[in-house]
């Protein structure tokens, strides 16, 4: 292949990118997030790296989740606070599943842009670009918000730089302190029309934590029950500031996007002569490929040889979105042929692409019957084929939101209308994210016996 530069990427085939009007304007504000901070560090990208190796070989969990797309509007302490105390639940009642570390990434910290299945919207005979994610242009349906703008940028980078700083305090600053934690899944268990469901495992994790605490291992003595690693990522889609935030290591020479310390290739840009695969395989950081049903797998292993060429673990984690209704058709030989040519990749579900239906009053939705049926599948796939199930991707929010329909609470989708906030994609809320570790849980022990 061609010799890599951050730049090489604009010589291939480019999908899913704004055109701006004003390319000058682009240049300079690329030129201005050049010189500012790295948002995360190199040595950060590699302690992630080292983690995931051990969840391609079955020695940890990876538990993957955050809003589809960040805002500006809704950026606030609170709300990244509830997401990643949530994660923590979350993450809890896993590791006690599973015996062995959960790996936590939040879709956090520069998750700004999106996807589109078409470059324009057209309402009432008036077309116009489409919403792409706040970083490049606004979501009211009028031609000045939706003319992408670079200056976006800025503001999406000192947003990030704000959620990072955040994100750093609560891990290691008391929050995320095991017993805290459990405390706040008692409260979900109580009010929960499942609680006894729950109710045995919680109590395990309440022995647990009982019975270290006599020993003498408490917060005050081991820093591991009171602080945790926590990872951010997103979607590696608009490379001009993936770029701009591209940094060489001074350690190692390699080149790293401080931008996040994990990023992903989507399901629209994984072509094997895109651009967004040309930028991946330079970068040192851990990388997502999302994997869907029309994957071949003979591409696949292409771009698992461009993106991995030394299959060292941990580098790349096949993010599979295939929906409930056909993986069981398209999954399985994926997962033969790239165990049959000997890759190591993460395997992680992402149960909530493949499953978006749309209701007769026009809401985007998912069902929390048909989350739940694909990650089943998911982990009964494996266990057949005799490899690890790595983990789950979820878009969720620790905000007491009704954007997916059913779980214990019985959102229906009546109640869709009462607080849709979502400005892309439905998530999960609170509730429904922490039922779906306890339900997940379940299969986790079964895979570990």
């Amino acid at each position: 292949m061609s010799a890599w530069t951050p730049e090489s990427w604009r010589g291939k085939t480019i999908r899913q990118m704004p055109t701006y009007p004003d390319q000058d304007a682009l240049a300079a504000v690329e030129r201005e997030l050049a010189d500012q901070p790295p948002l995360v560090f190199a040595g950060e990208a590699r302690a992630l790296k080292a983690q995931l190796a051990k969840v391609a070989r079955g020695e940890a969990f990876l538990l993957q989740g955050g809003d589809c797309a960040e805002s500006f509007k809704e950026f606030n302490t609170n709300h990244i606070r509830d997401t990643f105390m949530v994660l923590l639940q979350m993450a809890v009642v896993l590791t006690f599943a599973g015996q062995s570390p959960v790996v936590k990434i939040g879709r956090m910290a520069g998750q700004f842009a999106k996807p589109r299945s078409a470059d324009d919207e057209t309402q009432n005979g008036v077309t116009l670009p489409a919403y792409r994610g706040d970083i490049i242009n606004g979501i009211d349906f009028d031609a000045a918000s939706r003319t992408p703008d670079p200056q976006r940028m800025l503001k999406a980078y000192h947003q990030s730089s704000s959620t990072l700083n955040l994100l750093r305090a609560f891990a290691q600053g008391g929050l995320a302190d095991l017993h805290k934690v459990h405390q706040w899944n008692l409260g979900f268990i109580e009010k929960s029309p499942q609680g006894e469901r729950y109710q045995h495992l919680a109590d395990m994790i309440d022995e647990t934590l009982a019975f270290m605490s006599a020993c003498g291992i408490s917060p005050d003595n081991t820093p591991q029950i009171r602080e945790t690693q926590f990872f951010t990522s997103h979607e590696a889609l608009l490379l001009p500031y993936e770029q701009a935030l591209t940094r060489r290591d001074s350690l190692t020479g390699n080149w790293y996007d401080c931008a996040a310390h994990m990023v992903w290739i989507g399901d629209r840009t994984r072509q094997l002569d895109s651009a967004h695969v040309e930028f991946c395989r330079g970068i040192h950081n851990p990388l997502g490929l999302k994997t869907g049903p029309s994957t071949d797998p003979d591409e696949l292993i292409r771009l698992i040889d461009i993106l991995n060429p030394d299959n060292e673990p941990g580098r790349l984690n096949l993010i599979v979105r295939m929906g409930a209704d056909k993986i069981a058709e398209h999954f399985p030989a994926l997962l033969r042929r790239v165990k049959a040519e000997g890759k190591q990749v993460v395997w992680s579900s992402d149960p909530m692409h493949g499953n978006t239906i749309k209701t007769d009053t026009g809401y985007k939705t998912r069902a929390v019957d048909s989350i739940l049926s694909e990650v089943k599948d998911f982990f009964q796939i494996h266990s057949a084929e005799g490899t690890h199930a790595g983990g789950v991707h979820f878009e969720m929010t620790g905000r007491n939101v009704t954007e997916c329909i059913g779980g214990a609470f019985q959102i229906t989708e009546h109640d869709l209308a009462e607080r849709y906030h979502s400005h892309c994609d439905p998530r999960l809320n609170a509730d429904q994210a922490l039922e779906l570790a306890f339900l997940i849980a379940e299969a986790v022990k079964k895979a570990r016996r």
